[in-house]
């Protein structure tokens, strides 16, 4: 019986991928239909669907062939996906860090690398110089709204991933965001591009976000997953809108101290405005 189930469960999530890819193909091959320069970011907001849609067609078409393969290294389901995310988002952090360039980028929660490393390939692609860290606990430690495998050492792993890449190791700091360590680290500089994924939760989010703001210079972005469930993105069947803590969060944003420069999917960003 059990052997059956789970054979029946293994048909239709293998039947729910092809849709997803299915769905995706079809997006992807859409003709190009709004402009996706930065002086029309805005756009992202009006009709997060929309542009979404288009983020979704540029990276099968447009996206460094690099960023291409580095997404597909992480999202290969043969290797139980290495991280989450969607294909649209590689180009979401090629907008970003084509546009502003950051010389030092954080992550808050790791998981096994993706983004970071994603960060170092495009420092290495453009020959520039950008100071690389994640604060990550590097275990299966989860919250409402997430849990993670526990055979795996997130930790080495994450360094792994970067040796694949023939990537610099990045900084690594084993400890929960909200650790007196991880405070201190957030607090030692001047950040010019932060993400917050760690822990989705309302209360740790908040406090991820309040660290942060409070060390990002004027003219830094911080990107806030999971964050789009108030706004007026409707995902398709690959994509999903995020969770209520982040959310809540992103409408609390300080309007008069951040703008909104881009949505894609559920991935907000806000940059500091100066003052």
């Amino acid at each position: 019986m059990f052997s059956g189930m789970s054979m029946a469960g293994s048909i239709k999530g293998s039947c729910i991928l092809l849709l997803q890819a299915l769905s995706e193909w079809k997006v992807a091959r859409r003709p190009p239909r709004i402009s996706m320069a930065p002086a029309d970011w805005e756009r992202s907001l009006r009709d997060p669907t929309a542009f979404y849609a288009e983020c979704v067609r540029y990276f099968h078409s447009e996206a460094p062939a690099e960023f291409r393969e580095h997404r597909e290294y992480f999202h290969n389901v043969r290797e139980n996906r290495r991280g989450y995310g969607e294909n649209a988002f590689h180009t979401m952090w090629y907008f970003l860090l084509e546009r502003f360039r950051p010389r030092n980028f954080l992550e808050i929660g790791v998981f096994r690398g993706q983004v970071i490393s994603l960060v170092r390939l495009w420092a290495r692609l453009r020959g520039v110089g950008c100071e690389v860290w994640g604060i990550s606990p590097f275990s299966s430690a989860g919250d409402s709204v997430s849990t993670y495998r526990k055979d795996i050492d997130y930790y080495q792993d994450t360094l792994r991933n970067f040796e694949h890449f023939k990537l610099p190791a990045p900084g690594l700091l084993r400890a929960y965001s909200t650790d007196a360590q991880a405070l201190e680290l957030i607090g030692s500089k001047q950040w010019e591009m932060v993400y917050i994924d760690g822990n989705h939760d309302y209360e740790v989010a908040r406090q991820d976000w309040e660290a942060c703001s409070r060390s990002l210079q004027p003219g830094g972005v911080i990107v806030l997953d999971d964050s789009g469930l108030t706004t007026a993105f409707r995902p398709p069947i690959f994509a999903t809108k995020g969770h209520p803590g982040p959310s809540q969060l992103a409408r609390e944003v300080d309007r008069a101290k951040f703008r909104e420069v881009i949505q894609v999917g559920h991935n907000r960003a806000f940059q500091r405005l100066p003052g």
